[in-house]
């Protein structure tokens, strides 16, 4: 279950990305490009601390790009490197938004996902009022019973696949959707009438 706030965010996350974005080399966007939010979806950290959510944007050209992120309320030790914006929250106050490749709460998360077949997080209302709805939804192959816990993480980028690097093997991030899949165990987006795997557990 994540917990989700009505509040007013400062950038907003689409504004935050379309500033980042063009200094990635896998966006194929330049500066002052604006990106459109096609889908998204959450994933719980078991501990309730950071915010795990899966962003897939569309540019301009029609592109459609893989963007998971983290939200914290202190800095990632070690990862300025991977820091996409400072974010002011009208709730949370100061946040810090990291592209979740190099976070090990996402790591764990995702890895945890695609190994035991599991889901993206139901969306509670931080009143207590009921659920959000879903934009989009994931699902993990595997069907292993558990996944060992992720405690460390790093990453590294080739072409349009990121490698995240773990203390329980790697992961591969992908950032173009549509693109040849790697083999391994997935975890597949899916939103409107479209599916498309966006991360692998290497086999």
């Amino acid at each position: 279950m994540a917990v989700i706030h009505r509040a007013e965010l400062r950038p907003s996350k689409a504004e935050a990305l379309a500033a980042w974005l063009p200094a990635q080399p896998w966006s194929g966007l330049t500066a002052g490009a604006t990106v459109e939010v096609v889908t998204r979806f959450r994933f719980d950290d078991p501990e309730g601390e950071v915010g795990v959510e899966e962003i897939i944007v569309r540019t301009p050209e029609g592109r459609l790009l893989h963007t998971p992120l983290t939200y914290r309320g202190a800095p990632l030790d070690g990862a300025a490197a991977w820091l996409v914006c400072e974010m002011d929250h009208s709730v949370l106050g100061r946040r810090w938004v990291y592209d979740a490749v190099a976070d090990p709460v996402y790591a764990d998360v995702l890895r945890r996902a695609i190994a035991t077949g599991g889901h993206e997080a139901e969306l509670e209302r931080a009143d207590g009022s009921g659920r959000f709805d879903k934009e989009g939804t994931a699902t993990g192959s595997g069907s292993a019973p558990d996944s060992p816990t992720v405690t460390t993480a790093s990453a590294t980028t080739d072409g349009t696949e990121t490698t995240v690097h773990t203390d329980h093997g790697d992961l591969v991030v992908l950032r173009v959707i549509g693109l040849p899949v790697p083999d391994g165990e997935t975890l597949t987006a899916t939103w409107g009438d479209r599916s498309a795997v966006v991360a692998v557990l290497p086999v």
